[in-house]
């Protein structure tokens, strides 16, 4: 998928820190969190993405540790989605 895409998905207010389901080309899908970094828009710009799984988002909200967080292309995901 763009950054263009990937950001329209994510950047509409009811996804905005909510859970969505990452489709991939050559993996299982997963379920996570686009984060906000300070890094985002440079990020984003080579369309790579800082997701943090749903298996450590509680630990990310009270810490926010970066090391929870995971960083994908953008180019090996073939769906977003919120089911």
């Amino acid at each position: 998928m763009t950054n263009d895409l990937i950001e329209k998905f994510i950047a509409t207010a009811k996804r905005k820190d909510k859970e969505v389901n990452i489709h991939f080309k050559t993996r299982q899908a997963i379920t996570g969190v686009f984060i906000h970094t300070d890094d985002y828009n440079e990020m984003k710009g080579k369309n790579f993405w800082r997701i943090v799984p749903t298996s450590r988002l509680d630990q990310w909200k009270s810490t926010k540790d970066m090391s929870l967080c995971r960083l994908f292309n953008g180019a090996e995901f073939t769906r977003l989605s919120d089911d």
